[in-house]
């Protein structure tokens, strides 16, 4: 999956410190820290907030496990409370929140 940035600038940044990187004038561990202050941050979902995300998308619990890639049942226990997204469900989440679930179908 490609990095989302906060900011296009912060994209551009992040590109020309990379390119500082392979040419040796910083080091690995400065990358990454710099890298993780451009990368968008991801925040936990409460069991509301992801059903109502699903039904702000005019979704069903099914059709979200399938754009998601997890199963039926799953969706079900985030939103009754009793699991809580995370990983690359969350980050996908996150996504749909931001700018649909049009975003990654």
């Amino acid at each position: 999956m490609a990095k989302t940035y906060k900011s296009k600038i912060l994209a551009a940044v992040h590109e020309a410190m990379q390119d500082a990187h392979d040419v040796g004038v910083i080091d690995k561990t400065t990358l990454r820290e710099f890298d993780a202050s451009c990368l968008t941050t991801v925040e936990k979902l409460s069991a509301k907030e992801v059903a109502a995300l699903r039904e702000r998308e005019g979704v069903s619990q099914a059709v979200l496990a399938r754009h998601l890639n997890v199963a039926v049942k799953l969706v079900g226990e985030w939103e009754r409370g009793e699991k809580c997204p995370s990983g690359p469900s969350l980050k996908l989440l996150a996504l749909i929140k931001a700018k649909g679930l049009d975003a990654i179908a």
